[in-house]
């Protein structure tokens, strides 16, 4: 599943393309691509066309495209969902297009934007924008604000912050961590607590601060967890300097070009392969319906002292 480098990569692509420009047709190839498309706030062909589109915005791994100052087309890609865009003559030929949004931008002219989805797992929907909780710019969007600046997708409301957001509270997540008895990996993984991270940008943030991913988050102590943290962004800043990390062709930018941070990965992925520290063979290990990797060296689980002497 794309994380927050992922979807910020397309976001930062999407931008230029989008922003300013008008909807003038929609084509629904396929109604799976709308199910979290709610049918009675309207008909997302007629709500869609002939209207603006304000800016590209992100939040973790969600991504809208105002339309006016109280809704907006909100996509998540699931698993496999790509956003490209498309000169209006390119082919129309790929069977996995989804939702065609036909455009007409006032410096680049028509351009269209397909809304590709192998397994079906993605969606596009027009929502209604709901103000921040805090109060604060709701969304990342390179500079652009306006009057929906301050609002997100009622869809989005539950999903908390990303690390590389200005408005993230480095404090709020170190309490969250103090509160949380579960796995410091599980609490990485709560879109409640924090977005954008999966299991990828996980693995290696862990391996990075030398966790392991079952090491009770409550146990880390403050210190420990603004190491976490800074861990987390120096990958999340690192994946998106490379184009994010793409394992097939399913995850590309909007030009359908692939990222190269596979190839810098420490972790995830490199079972059987030396540590890149400390040379030891890296291990898979069963967490969540889904693997963690980690050095068995240099990740070790460490009991909190209370636990060890009970």
């Amino acid at each position: 599943m794309p994380e927050l480098p992922e979807v910020e990569v397309v976001r930062a692509g999407l931008a230029p393309a989008v922003t300013g420009a008008r909807v003038t047709a929609v084509d629904v190839l396929d109604v799976r691509a709308l199910t979290r498309h709610d049918a009675a706030s309207g008909d997302f062909e007629a709500l869609l066309t002939g209207a603006n589109i304000e800016a590209a915005v992100r939040r973790g791994k969600f991504l809208w495209l105002p339309i006016g100052r109280d809704r907006a087309i909100v996509g998540h890609l699931g698993m496999s969902g790509q956003l490209l865009l498309r000169t209006p003559d390119h082919p129309g030929d790929d069977r996995h297009a989804r939702i065609r949004l036909h455009l007409e931008h006032p410096e680049h002219g028509e351009l269209r934007v397909d809304f590709v989805d192998q397994r079906t797992f993605g969606s596009l929907a027009v929502d209604r924008l709901v103000p921040a909780a805090d109060g604060e710019i709701a969304g990342f969007s390179a500079g652009v604000t306006g009057e929906w600046s301050r609002s997100l997708p009622s869809q989005v409301a539950h999903i908390a912050r990303d690390p590389i957001d200005p408005a993230f509270s480095d404090d709020a997540f170190v309490d969250a961590l103090a509160r949380r008895a579960s796995a410091v990996k599980r609490v990485l993984l709560d879109q409640g607590v924090v977005s954008g991270i999966g299991n990828i940008y996980a693995d290696e943030s862990l391996w990075l601060v030398r966790l392991h991913a079952e090491q009770p988050a409550a146990s880390l102590g403050r210190r420990r967890s603004r190491e976490l943290l800074a861990a987390v962004r120096e990958v999340l800043e690192r994946a998106l300097a490379e184009g994010g990390t793409s394992f097939d062709a399913q995850y590309v930018n909007v030009n359908g070009a692939s990222g190269y941070f596979a190839h810098s990965l420490n972790a995830y992925g490199r079972v059987g392969l030396p540590c890149p520290r400390c040379g030891t063979p890296m291990v898979r290990e069963p967490f969540m319906n889904r693997s963690s990797h980690r050095c068995p060296r240099c990740q070790r689980l460490r009991m909190p002292r209370h636990a060890a002497s009970a």
